[in-house]
C-alpha cells in the first residue's frame, strides 16, 4: 500500500509541477543549425536571467560585444548576461528582454519550456508576431 501511495504522489507531482528552465542550454544558429553557445539560465529574486558561459565555434571564442550599447559595449561575449528580467506567468517566462550579442540589439522576449530538454526562445520588437523563435536544447 505504501508503494502505491508513493507512486500516486510521484505521478501527481510530476504532472502538476512544471519542469524548471534553469540549467545550461545549447543555442543553435538559425540558418546552419550549428551549435553556437552554452547559456546558463538561472532564477534570481523571482526573475529569470541567462548568461553565456561558452562560445562553441572556434572563430567566436574571445569575441567582444562590439555592437552592444552601454555597460556591455566591448565586454567579452562569454560571461555576458543576455536574458534579463523574465517573470513566470502561467508556465511561460515573459516580460523581459534578450540581447543579440552579434547585432547588439535588445529584443522583448518570452521563453517556453516545450519539454524537459527543449526551449522555445522568442525575441521580438513590440508584437510577438514580428519576431523569431530559436530552439534551445538542454545540455
Amino acid at each position: 500500500m505504501a508503494h502505491f501511495l508513493l507512486f500516486i504522489a510521484y505521478i501527481f507531482f510530476n504532472t502538476i509541477q512544471p519542469s524548471s528552465v534553469e540549467g545550461v542550454w545549447i543555442t543553435q544558429d538559425d540558418e546552419t543549425g550549428q551549435k553556437k553557445s552554452e547559456v546558463l539560465l538561472y532564477e534570481e529574486n523571482g526573475k529569470l536571467y541567462g548568461k553565456i558561459l561558452k562560445l562553441l565555434l572556434p572563430g567566436d571564442q574571445g569575441k567582444l560585444c562590439k555592437e552592444c550599447k552601454g555597460d556591455n559595449k566591448n565586454k567579452p561575449i562569454e560571461g555576458l548576461v543576455i536574458v534579463n528580467d523574465l517573470l513566470l506567468d502561467d508556465g511561460t517566462w515573459e516580460d523581459g528582454t534578450i540581447l543579440d550579442p552579434k547585432s547588439g540589439k535588445v529584443y522583448d522576449c518570452y521563453i517556453t519550456l516545450v519539454d524537459d530538454n527543449n526551449l522555445d526562445v522568442r525575441g521580438f520588437l513590440g508584437f510577438s508576431i514580428l519576431g523569431r523563435t530559436q530552439k534551445w536544447i538542454r545540455k
